[in-house]
């Protein structure tokens, strides 16, 4: 357990409520990279991100990354776990951390349906589609540079380097033939977008990574798990939530872990999204084919490592038909994709 006393001196030197006193502290399931607990002292109530004990440089590194990143959200239209104070080095507590706002919501990840009065009613999923929408688009509109951000990624020539990346990524640990990601990739090198800004990337946008709201219909309450986020291409935030979206995705049984039947039409969407941010999305078929792509290099990663016996997660053990349909549709949907050819 953490150095509560400790906890408490910093909490005093930041003037937070309290003071004095040392917090009380329960842990929080649900983190996946990092460790979560409540913290509460008399005016506060709060929740502290922390790396897990014995964690590397590279995760200390990555929760600063993630500091640094809710530094510049604060006050945003960004529909985000607010940062209350935090601490870059590991003099307080034995590693960086943070303390953000509670979120009064749900997600709808966990299982596998939607909650009430979701899942009875598929007319109601089409605000929640909107709102996971324009939570990416807000997100795309925040000028990070203004914010603090110059830095914090290398968007020069981004598409120039996804295929070559991600291939050299992927050599080392592929066992077997992927079918479809060879013509992916191919099609990915010549059909890159005519125009784009750099803008802020969550880097795995989708229903799984939000949380909605307990008003009927929901607003979107925060955007969650900032670990993958940088300076990149925003459209391909996008791309990742219309990854399995009907009607071009409906044969998609793997990737899709909700029922999407109800959700608005894709044209909606993108209307949706050009209102809000701005950008214009007519390459996004080049974003689904990347974010398809993408997303089955890295989840043969840890189904090679099931494979090989070296992967501690059962839930890897689905990836390997996970991944042959994403390379699948990735090849599938470049035969008819909309996209400039370079």
């Amino acid at each position: 357990m953490l150095d509560t006393a400790a906890l408490g001196r910093w909490m005093d030197r930041e003037g937070l409520p309290g003071a004095g006193t040392a917090p009380a502290l329960s842990r929080l399931s649900g983190g996946s990279q990092n460790e979560l607990f409540i913290v509460e002292r008399d005016g506060i109530r709060a929740v502290l991100r922390i790396p897990p004990p014995a964690s590397g440089a590279a995760r200390h590194d990555g929760l600063r990354r993630e500091l640094r990143l809710l530094r510049a959200l604060k006050g945003t239209e960004v529909s985000h776990a607010e940062l209350v104070a935090g601490a870059d080095d590991a003099d307080v507590l034995g590693a960086p951390f943070y303390l953000m706002q509670p979120v009064n919501g749900w997600s709808p990840m966990g299982t596998g349906k939607w909650p009430e009065p979701y899942e009875s009613d598929p007319s109601l999923r089409a605000p929640l589609a909107f709102e996971l929408v324009r939570g990416a688009a807000l997100l795309a509109s925040v000028d990070w540079q203004a914010r603090g951000l110059t830095g914090f990624g290398r968007p020069g020539n981004l598409h120039e380097r996804q295929v070559d990346r991600w291939l050299a990524f992927l050599a080392d640990y592929q066992f077997r033939d992927l079918p479809g990601l060879d013509e992916a990739s191919g099609w990915l090198c010549t059909h890159r977008p005519r125009h784009w800004s750099p803008g802020i990337m969550h880097g795995d946008y989708q229903f799984a990574n939000v949380m909605f709201g307990h008003e009927v219909p929901a607003r979107l309450a925060a955007v969650i798990d900032w670990e993958m986020t940088t300076i990149g291409d925003p459209l391909l935030d996008l791309g990742w939530v219309l990854v399995a979206w009907p009607p071009e995705g409906d044969d998609m049984v793997h990737a899709r872990y909700l029922s999407l039947d109800g959700v608005p039409s894709r044209d909606d969407l993108l209307q949706h999204y050009e209102t809000i941010s701005g950008r214009s999305t007519e390459d996004i078929d080049y974003y689904v084919v990347l974010a398809r792509w993408k997303l089955g290099i890295v989840l043969e990663m840890s189904y090679a490592k099931f494979v090989a016996g070296r992967e501690v997660d059962p839930k890897a053990g689905a990836f390997g038909d996970l991944v042959l349909e994403l390379e699948r549709k990735a090849a599938e949907l470049s035969r008819t994709a909309k996209a400039p050819v370079i």
